[in-house]
């Protein structure tokens, strides 16, 4: 494995930690809600094989510091701090831009504001423009309590790589900002003139058949159906895993994100091994 370069990035009083690695064309990695670089290490080093990865944490994930915002446009200013960066360490050529759930929502409206500063992009699970909101009124208490109990068993990772510094009702209020993000994000992904792949989960909540489950995972395939109705040069991928398929299906990802130079501009809808 090649060295990996670690820095910091200082913005908004945030410290950003990059690191930065491997060989082959620029790729940066941008992370979701709730993970971090440490969590996407797998499929990090897979890409390094033949690509020079950017990785780094979000603010209040991993080893990048607390803040007072975390609205979904802070997070963005953090993609937009890394991406500043980089172009001022003039890499050989514009990036491929793979964002994961919230990282891919970020990545679209980086890429729709930044024409010309990507080569492309991939989005794993993530920039939905589902026709129903993910969270609504009735079941608002349920995923509260569920974000609560997350964000209670995170502090035992506090001071790892891995910790996530959120409350439960700041997960919850970024998730409520989400659903209206995604609500206009066909709006960006019209200013996209780069190859888009897309890399969903068939089983976003998961494979149970009671609950909320089944309707939100209609609603997960729906938004994508809805997507490429308006946009068919998009490619999509489908893998039989739920929402932690970075964590569960890495080689598979990557093997598909190694193709997208191949397949750019080549649409479709395939269900991957």
């Amino acid at each position: 494995m090649t060295d990996v370069r670690h820095f910091t990035i200082q913005h908004d009083g945030v410290t950003i930690p990059v690191s930065r690695g491997g060989r082959g064309r620029p790729l940066v990695l941008c992370p979701g809600l709730n993970s971090t670089q440490a969590d996407l290490r797998e499929l990090t080093e897979l890409l390094r094989h033949d690509h020079d990865v950017v990785t780094f944490d979000l603010r209040g994930h991993g080893r990048a510091t607390a803040a007072d915002d975390y609205s979904f446009e802070a997070f963005l200013s953090d993609l937009v701090a890394v991406m500043a960066e980089l172009e001022r360490l003039d890499p050989p050529s514009a990036p491929l831009l793979v964002g994961y759930s919230l990282g891919a929502d970020l990545a679209v409206h980086y890429a729709s504001a930044h024409a010309g500063t990507v080569a492309g992009l991939v989005l794993i699970d993530g920039a939905n423009p589902v026709p129903d909101p993910f969270i609504t009124e009735a079941d608002a208490a349920a995923f509260l309590a569920m974000w609560e109990e997350l964000a209670t068993q995170q502090g035992s990772l506090r001071g790892t790589a891995r910790q996530v510094l959120l409350t439960g009702q700041e997960i919850f209020d970024l998730n409520v900002e989400i659903d209206v993000v995604r609500s206009g994000i066909l709006q960006p992904y019209r200013k996209i003139e780069q190859p888009i792949s897309m890399i969903m989960s068939a089983s976003m909540a998961g494979d149970s058949g009671e609950g909320p489950a089944p309707q939100l995972n209609q609603n997960w395939r729906a938004g994508v159906e809805r997507l490429v109705r308006e946009q068919p040069r998009i490619a999509t991928f489908w893998l039989d895993a739920d929402h932690r398929l970075p964590f569960t299906h890495a080689p598979e990802i990557a093997r598909i994100i190694r193709g997208t130079r191949d397949a750019a501009g080549q649409a479709g809808s395939v269900t991957a091994p």
